[in-house]
């Protein structure tokens, strides 16, 4: 159990290889196997010893990261976790990289601010944990466990209510257009895809955290919009949120739901990571709790972490319905695991019932309003 996670690094920068091994070989769960600068060498490397983990670079010269990618999976699934510059985000390619098997993506650490690199420690060396106790071709494997640190939450970037101030929100809020909200992490990439594309034009408004950097959010957003009936797209500061209409957290910032009268619309905010993401499940649900109480949905999906677990039992208690993805079908079962273990979840269910809960809710979000812990 107290083996290290060995991590395989595949990238044609010596620099970038440099720096991804500084930061993995730093934290005590992590070892770096070997390094290589195309697939060709990874092979080599890979017959020598089966690494738990790959990170890789798209643009490889010989052959790209794409089709290696494909090759991995075909004849020895091992887990991949795509690290890639934000230049190269603006191609739909590493889309087909999650769709082809890869578990997550990150961007390549950058060094020109402390902040960044920092973060970029963290989400890296998260993504590798994740990865490594990810779900593939059915095999199931416990999910990890982050180290105990300090971390903020929620309160960082939205004020709780106050008991009294909740319980005055339960009993005088105004029935609205009912809001589906969705939180998701490592495996969520395709588990929000098989969700969106089974819903109807008509489907109530669905808000989306989706732990990804920055600029990836729009090519996923794009990428789910062109495979769904109801229109999906990167929330902008101010998007009114609408019938049919999924709105994505853009990466590096975070999304709030803002009710004005009864109806809805999206603010997106800077702020410090919550719960170690931005954008934070944690924010956006509390959001949802405090604006739209007893008219909103509440789902969380595989990921790792506890990211959203607070969130959704705050939604439940204001009287939302709320819903967390079961063991069997999450790629990792994190967070969705959390937020069981703290009564957050009104119900348990497979991902394949997903898509008829949110379409049965918007058309009668009384059905199971019984949320309220």
């Amino acid at each position: 159990m107290n083996e290290k996670i060995r991590v395989l690094i595949v990238d044609d920068s010596a620099s970038v290889r440099l720096t991804l091994s500084d930061i993995i070989s730093a934290d005590p769960a992590l070892e770096v196997m070997a390094t290589a600068a195309d697939p060709y060498v990874a092979v080599e490397r890979i017959r020598q010893e089966v690494p738990d983990v790959i990170f890789l670079d798209i643009e490889l010269p010989r052959m790209d990261g794409l089709t290696f990618l494909r090759k991995i999976m075909a004849q020895r699934p091992i887990p991949v976790v795509i690290c890639s510059s934000l230049a190269q985000a603006g191609s739909d390619t590493f889309m087909q990289a999650l769709e082809a098997g890869a578990v997550d993506v990150v961007a390549k650490p950058r060094i020109d601010t402390a902040q960044f690199l920092q973060e970029s420690r963290m989400r890296i060396c998260d993504a590798a944990k994740a990865a490594a106790h990810a779900k593939l071709k059915g095999v199931r494997k416990a999910a990890p466990a982050l180290p105990v640190e300090a971390k903020l939450t929620a309160d960082a970037v939205l004020p709780p209510v106050s008991e009294a101030r909740r319980q005055s929100l339960v009993q005088r809020m105004p029935a609205t257009e009912p809001i589906v909200a969705i939180g998701a992490s490592t495996g969520g990439t395709e588990a929000l895809r098989e969700v969106l594309e089974a819903l109807p034009a008509d489907s109530p408004a669905v808000l989306i955290v989706q732990h990804m950097p920055e600029k990836f959010t729009a090519a996923f957003a794009r990428r789910l919009d062109a495979g769904c009936v109801v229109r999906v797209r990167e929330a902008v500061d101010g998007d009114p949120v609408e019938q049919g209409l999924v709105l994505v957290a853009p990466g590096n910032q975070h999304m709030q739901l803002v009710r004005t009268g009864r109806r809805y619309s999206v603010r997106i905010v800077d702020g410090p990571n919550v719960s170690r993401h931005r954008p934070s499940v944690d924010v956006l649900f509390r959001s949802v709790a405090q604006s739209a109480g007893r008219n909103a949905l509440g789902m969380l999906l595989t990921g790792m972490g506890d990211d959203g677990a607070r969130g959704l039992l705050e939604m439940r208690q204001m009287g939302s319905v709320t819903i967390a993805q079961d063991e069997e079908s999450s790629v990792v079962f994190g967070m969705p695991k959390e937020a069981i273990q703290r009564g957050a979840a009104s119900r348990v269910l497979p991902l394949a019932r997903m898509a008829g809960e949110i379409a049965a809710f918007g058309r009668n979000p009384a059905r199971s309003a019984g949320g309220a812990a």
